[in-house]
Formats: structure tokens, C-alpha cells, sequence
């Protein structure tokens, strides 16, 4: 959610396979972001130079990874999850490795377990955001669940991504099919957009430009004061305040959640199988999974990793998300999406 530039630098051209590069390119979504002295403690003991290409949203990230996977851009691929890992998988767009540590992953988390194509990095629930100070000023109660959104004193107030091209905008749809089953979401998206609801590409222009509560959008004049992101997103309010406000200035409609896990894998044919290798294992390390969440605002998978004061204070975990299996997801997604579309675009 936070966006900061690549680390390091770009050292030695490509390796064969065969592990004699002395750089290791992560390809990612818009998203990832690490303290550089986490990666610099990396870089230091792997001998390794770290390398971020960002690709835009996360369904982009993965369209277009699965596109050059013959020649592919980097090593290693941050940022698939459970919405999109059945078309990367299908794709094979990853190689197995066993990471390091992956016995301190939860189970839950391990959607791939017994083949470790991919790597659980981290968790968040996608859930409605409302804008405190809209609703305090119009006396007007928040909306709590999905069946609230598509009552009309919330007419023309929520603005989400489009699912599509958008990991957000895809986990609200499969939250609404997990709630409304498959065939009421529809009915249930005729009413949402029969109230209003506008749809934008991707994560970063709904939140950033469009929602009123967020310190972008206020700078934008954003003037939707409900907008589909993440239960962790107030927190990230607070923490980048100056001064810290004592609460968050948004909240989250708990009953509107749907449950994301984030993994990385090893790319096929990627350039630098050996520190890839070694990126995977330090991306389930403690000190990476312990310092992921004030950068992207995340949870770690690993157990025994703290997670910080400031996401129990204002941004705790859905107590009981929307969920989906992974096998239903893929068998439905792109139908859905597809029928999704056309309801809501056309």
C-alpha cells in the first residue's frame, strides 16, 4: 500500500541459472516496500544485490509475468495471491523450492502445500473503508456489513477497483460471491450499481484520489467517502501523520471483509535459481516478516512474528472474513469476472 523505490542497485548482468549472478531481481506489484536496512542486512550476509521491478497493480503484475515467463524479467515474483494463484500455477509460471522456515508457517497459509511452487509471505483482509468525519458530519451511520452498502442512504458513497485488473477489486467480487453465493452476488451487484457504486482501475487511484478519508484524497478533493481496501489501511493513516492523530481518522466495515494471502515464488526460468532461493528464505525470515507490516501494512505468516502496536490499536485482523477455496476460485474466477463486467461496466 505504501510505495517506496527499488533497493539497491542493479550489480552484474544475469546469470545462466546456474546461480553465479551476484544480483537477485524481485518482480512485484506497486506495493512492495522493505526498510533498506533490512535489505542491506541481506545483501550483506547473502553476498547478493537486490533488484525491484515494479509492474503495476497486482493482476497486471501476474498478466504480465505470465506473459515473459519463457525470458522472464526477474528471479523472483512478490505478490500473487489466493484471487490470482490458480492462473499463475496453471501458467507454470513458478518452479518448486521448499523455502527455509517454512515449518513456522501456519498451515492455513499453505495453498500450495506438498508442491511449494509458491511461498505464503502474508495476510490481509480486503473490507470497506469509511471516512469518519463524513459520516460524524452527516449524522449518518456507517454501513457494517455487504447488505448495508445497497441501502440507499449510502447512495453514490463507495467507489471500488475494477476486478479485472485490480487484487482488491477482485477479493470484494469473490467477498460478495462467498457472502451472496453463486448466483446471488449478481442480484446483488445490479443493486450496488443501481446505487451508485463507482468503479476506477486500481487500488491507488480509489484511495488515493477518489475516497475523502484518506490523506491523498483529501488532497485531491476525493469526495467518496467509502471505498474497498484494507482492514490495515488505518492504521497506515496514523502512522504517517504528522502529527499522529490519537485515533484513526477512517474505519472498516468488518462485515464486508474477505480474506488475502500474498506469496512469492521462483520464477521458471529464472536467471539466478541460487539467489532466488536465497530471497525466498529471507522473505520468511523473522526479520523480514517482523518488519513487513509498517511497510506494507500486512500481516507476517510466520509464527512467533510481532506484529505491531499500531495495527492492534487501529487496524486489527477481520475477526471472521469472507473465504474461498482456492479450487472454487479457479474454476469460477474468470467466468465471474467476465459476467462481473458486463453488469457493472456496461
Amino acid at each position: 500500500m505504501v510505495t517506496l523505490s527499488a533497493c539497491g542497485s542493479s550489480g552484474s548482468a544475469s546469470g545462466n541459472g546456474s546461480g553465479d549472478s551476484t544480483t537477485v531481481t524481485l518482480v512485484s506489484h506497486d506495493s512492495w516496500a522493505a526498510s533498506k536496512s533490512v535489505i542491506a542486512a541481506f545483501e550483506k550476509e547473502s553476498g547478493y544485490t537486490v533488484k525491484v521491478l515494479k509492474d503495476g497493480d497486482a493482476g497486471q503484475a501476474v498478466n504480465k509475468a505470465i506473459l515473459t515467463k519463457d525470458n522472464p524479467q526477474g528471479d523472483v515474483f512478490f505478490g500473487v495471491d489466493n484471487t490470482l494463484l490458480s492462473r499463475a500455477l496453471d501458467n507454470g509460471l513458478f518452479q518448486p523450492y521448499r523455502a527455509k522456515g517454512l515449518d513456522q508457517v501456519g498451515a492455513p497459509y499453505q495453498l500450495d502445500a506438498g508442491k511449494h511452487r509458491v511461498t505464503p509471505i502474508d495476510y490481509g483482509d480486503i473490507c470497506v473503508n469509511y471516512d469518519k468525519k463524513y459520516f460524524a458530519d452527516h449524522k449518518l451511520t456507517p454501513p457494517a456489513s455487504f447488505d448495508d452498502l445497497v441501502k440507499p442512504e449510502y447512495k453514490n458513497l463507495l467507489v471500488t477497483e475494477n476486478a479485472s485488473t485490480s487484487s482488491p477489486g477482485l477479493g470484494f467480487l469473490l467477498g460478495t460471491a462467498a457472502k451472496y453465493g453463486d448466483n446471488g452476488w449478481q442480484d446483488y451487484w445490479k443493486k450496488l450499481k443501481a446505487n451508485g457504486v463507482k468503479v476506477v482501475d486500481g487500488w491507488e487511484q480509489a484511495y488515493n484520489e477518489e475516497f475523502s478519508g484518506s490523506a491523498g484524497g483529501k488532497k485531491a478533493k476525493g469526495d467518496r467517502p467509502l471505498v474497498v481496501s484494507y482492514a490495515s489501511s488505518p492504521p497506515a493513516e496514523v502512522v504517517y501523520a504528522d502529527p499522529r492523530p490519537k485515533t484513526a481518522p477512517t474505519g472498516v466495515a468488518t462485515g464486508t471483509c474477505f480474506r488475502q494471502i500474498e506469496f512469492a515464488g521462483l520464477l521458471s526460468n529464472a536467471h539466478n535459481t541460487k539467489g532466488g532461493k536465497a530471497f525466498l528464505d529471507f522473505l520468511i525470515s523473522k526479520r523480514f516478516q517482523e518488519d513487513m507490516p509498517l511497510n506494507m501494512f500486512v500481516y507476517p505468516v510466520v509464527e512467533g512474528a510481532k506484529v505491531p502496536a499500531e495495527f492492534t490499536a487501529y487496524g486489527p485482523a477481520a475477526k471472521d472474513p469472507e473465504t474461498m477455496a482456492p479450487t472454487k476460485i479457479a474454476a469460477n474466477r474468470d467466468q465471474w469476472v467476465k459476467t462481473w463486467t458486463s453488469l457493472v461496466l456496461k
